[in-house]
């Protein structure tokens, strides 16, 4: 298995934002209810940079996989140690093992970027993401019950946190 992590580039955003949007219907994955736009994404894709809030696109065997970022954790200064990971993997590339391999490069550019805190928000009822993120050792440190409403249903965010030492 070839992956490869390339930082994102403007040209990029239309295909983060399609494979973003792929998620929105499962009511798994993300808050969002219905599909953004690359206009409304545009700041966030801004926000990254190569220093210590990367965007990485994600390439299996040379075609593109979807993505992977850091995000800055309550956007503000003494909080720059924290980060919050994102993985969106392409409908096609879900389930082979990619989340592994992606989690595991997120921890090892941790400590190089100054990242001591490693965060995943994950809603309670998102047990693929739970189970991968328990496997690398995250621990649950925060527990936001019945916090989302998505179509009726009220749903739990849970903040799984690993120190990065």
């Amino acid at each position: 298995m070839a992956i490869e992590f390339v930082y994102a580039e403007a040209n990029d955003l239309k295909k983060i934002v399609e494979t973003y949007n792929s998620t929105v219907s499962s009511r798994l994955v993300t808050a969002d209810l219905e599909p953004v736009t690359i206009e409304s994404k545009q700041h966030w894709f801004n926000s990254h940079n190569k220093t210590n809030r990367p965007l990485w696109i994600i390439k299996y065997d040379g075609k593109y996989a979807g993505w992977m970022s850091f995000n800055s954790f309550y956007g503000r200064p003494a909080y720059d140690i924290t980060a919050e990971v994102s993985i969106y993997l392409d409908e096609s590339e879900r389930g082979k093992g990619l989340g592994n391999i992606c989690l595991q490069k997120a921890i090892d550019e941790s400590k190089p970027r100054g990242i001591k805190n490693l965060l995943g928000f994950i809603f309670g009822h998102n047990e693929p993401s739970l189970k991968l993120f328990y496997k690398f050792k995250f621990e649950k440190w925060a527990h936001f019950p019945k916090v989302a409403n998505m179509d009726g249903v009220e749903r739990d965010l849970i903040i799984l946190g690993l120190r990065i030492e």
